[in-house]
């Protein structure tokens, strides 16, 4: 029994080996990325790719057309039979089966000769917005916020963020910040602006006059008061999320839904600790999206003023309003010390300054926050704040040093009794710590040249727009 049972077992063994033989040696069909087939790697494989396509060539033996993933910006030819013509439009999806072969034309490495075409989604070029010879403007496809990443400009776009929210997250790790997931929900104005989207439960199961929390609930404004409580165990701490404002604006520059990198250092000793952040942050997040996006980079500064430099002055506000007073230029809002800098007198410090990016320090004591801390000068009164200014988009980072004395806290009105928690931080083992926020859109503005900030975000939200 015991004998039957091995010679079974060794036959058995020996037709699996063979069925793995022959399964490891038939010839397979590889699926590939268009980014991986054009690095030519491949070259005499049977491969497969999927896509859309972006370009139709008929000839008359042969049909040429380029299909794209989205991995990348170049298309990858494929090189079919003419019978297709009619069914093959600009848009539609396809999966392709063929050979990977090596491209004739010098403007291209490699081609794919069809052997099987298989057409996922049909498009009608008719009807479809986009069309298949024409360069649209961004102001055109933001009509369309549901067909938009199907263009060249706004892949490339997707693409740049993508990789920035790499850089930034890498950057934070390598100088050993630690993430935090601060929260949509909050009870706190951090910004002090009362521009807020209130929170409230629907359904019968509620009352509308009842809070569903203990107070009043609003969408974040901002997470450093959640990053300050976490500053008390960490020397480093950072978010980068959704943040909302309430404000009532279409403009060029205004997003009711927005992304904030916002980070909190403990132990600072001068305004300088996070000027160095902020900087290092802007240099190698802007290396490494040059060195990624390269190609994707270049199809934007084809379009637009790149406006970017990594060099950096640092000027404080006294500095600043002197050079507005003296300037020429005529502008709409008052720069007299004690009056805050506008989108007019940032953009035209950063234009006398050589259109690269400036620190503005030390503002008027009175027109930050309660955190801010108080530099204790005189005769201006002015605290321990910062602002980055950058070509083309005025203010790209804001941050301070946070009053880290109780006593001074404490003579600010009524928080005692709305921030008592924020109080306690003070109690319990306090340093001096500071931070700031980045709007990443403004970040993408920047360094892309992009005027308008809804052409920088998947889908924008602002007063009054359509909700997908």
């Amino acid at each position: 029994m015991f004998q039957t049972a091995a010679k079974t077992l060794s036959v058995a063994s020996s037709v699996s080996r063979a069925i793995s033989v022959r399964h490891y040696c038939k010839k397979t069909t590889r699926k590939l990325r268009i980014s991986e087939a054009l690095l030519g790697s491949e070259l005499g494989a049977n491969v497969k790719v999927q896509g859309w396509v972006r370009s139709v060539r008929p000839q008359k033996t042969n049909l040429f057309f380029h299909v794209n993933d989205g991995s990348c910006l170049q298309s990858l030819q494929i090189v079919a039979g003419s019978d297709l013509d009619e069914l093959l439009t600009f848009g539609s999806a396809v999966e392709v089966t063929g050979i990977l072969k090596k491209s004739p034309h010098q403007k291209q490495p490699v081609e794919l000769e069809a052997e099987q075409i298989h057409i996922i989604g049909e498009c009608n070029p008719v009807d479809f917005p986009f069309k298949i010879k024409e360069r649209h403007s961004l102001e055109y496809i933001r009509q369309f916020p549901h067909l938009r990443c199907r263009t060249n400009a706004f892949s490339s776009l997707l693409r740049i963020r993508s990789e920035a929210t790499t850089a930034i997250h890498s950057y934070f790790k390598k100088n050993g910040f630690v993430q935090i997931h601060t929260p949509i929900i909050t009870s706190n104005d951090c910004e002090g602006a009362g521009e807020l989207f209130q929170v409230e439960p629907s359904g019968p199961d509620y009352d509308e006059n009842e809070n569903f929390f203990s107070v009043p609930a609003f969408l974040s404004v901002s997470g450093q008061l959640h990053l300050e409580v976490m500053s008390g165990a960490f020397s480093g701490v950072y978010t980068f999320g959704p943040t909302f404002r309430a404000e009532n604006s279409q403009s060029r520059r205004h997003l009711a839904e927005f992304y904030m990198v916002e980070a909190e250092v403990s132990f600072t000793q001068s305004i300088e600790d996070l000027t160095k952040v902020m900087e290092d942050m802007f240099r190698s997040s802007t290396e490494h999206v040059l060195a990624h996006c390269a190609e994707d980079v270049n199809l934007f500064h084809k379009h637009v003023t790149p406006g970017h430099r990594v060099s950096l002055k640092d000027n404080n506000l006294t500095w600043a309003v002197d050079i507005l007073n003296r300037s020429s230029q005529e502008f709409a809002f008052p720069t007299d010390w004690g009056c805050d800098l506008q989108t007019e007198h940032e953009k035209y410090l950063v234009k006398h300054c050589g259109n690269i990016p400036v620190f503005v320090t030390d503002y008027p004591y009175d027109l930050k926050p309660f955190y801010a801390r108080d530099n204790q000068d005189s005769p201006e009164h002015t605290a321990a704040a910062v602002d980055l200014l950058v070509p083309g988009v005025g203010e790209l980072c804001g941050g301070s040093l946070r009053e880290e004395r109780l006593d001074l806290l404490r003579a600010r009105a009524g928080l005692e009794d709305t921030y008592s928690w924020y109080l306690d931080l003070r109690r319990f083992g306090s340093v001096p710590h500071g931070g700031f926020g980045l709007g990443f859109e403004r970040y993408l503005q920047c360094i892309l040249g992009v005027d308008n900030i809804k052409d920088v975000i998947p889908f924008p939200r602002f007063s009054h727009s359509c909700l997908l």
